[in-house]
């Protein structure tokens, strides 16, 4: 939208890592063969489920020793990026991008007190989401009325 840019969003830094206290974290891109693309197709193979049940008890033992807010505040970071992606969108999907920061708000504002050190952070992170989501609210209403946009110009609608 011209004459007018998100702000750069920044996903918030916490200081303990998820993997630091045992918790695995996959890559965003699943292919059969890793992290490498395959041009040949998969396979089909039979799981041997001896194999599936170790896995999935080691998963649980990892779930199970890392604190809990760690975990949640993983996931208020996945719905910040969430609510990025929709802002970012073009258009962009303001619907979509006000349940994504609604349900932060939830998060961070429901268990205020309760998130450890990277609190602060969250609490940041979402007031920077809520800001950019105003301010791009502002500038699509003034752009579709004609109406001075928040740099003081004329939007030609």
């Amino acid at each position: 939208m011209a004459g007018w840019e998100l702000p750069r969003l920044v996903a918030p830094r916490f200081h303990a890592q998820l993997s630091d206290v045992g918790y695995t974290l996959m890559s965003g891109l699943w292919t059969p063969g890793g992290d490498t693309p395959s041009s040949e197709p998969p396979r089909p193979t039979q799981p041997d489920p001896a194999e599936l049940e170790k896995a999935m008890e080691e998963e649980l033992a990892a779930i199970r020793n890392t604190p809990a807010q760690y975990v949640v505040a993983n996931h208020a970071i996945q719905l910040f990026e969430l609510a990025r992606i929709h802002l970012t969108a073009d258009p962009p999907k303001l619907a979509d991008a006000s349940v994504a920061i609604d349900a932060m708000a939830a998060i961070v504002e429901g268990l205020a007190g309760r998130l450890g050190d990277d609190e602060g952070t969250l609490a940041d992170g979402l007031a920077q989401i809520r800001l950019a989501f105003v301010q791009l609210k502002a500038a699509l209403e003034a752009k579709a009325g004609g109406v001075p946009t928040p740099e003081g110009t004329e939007s030609s609608g």
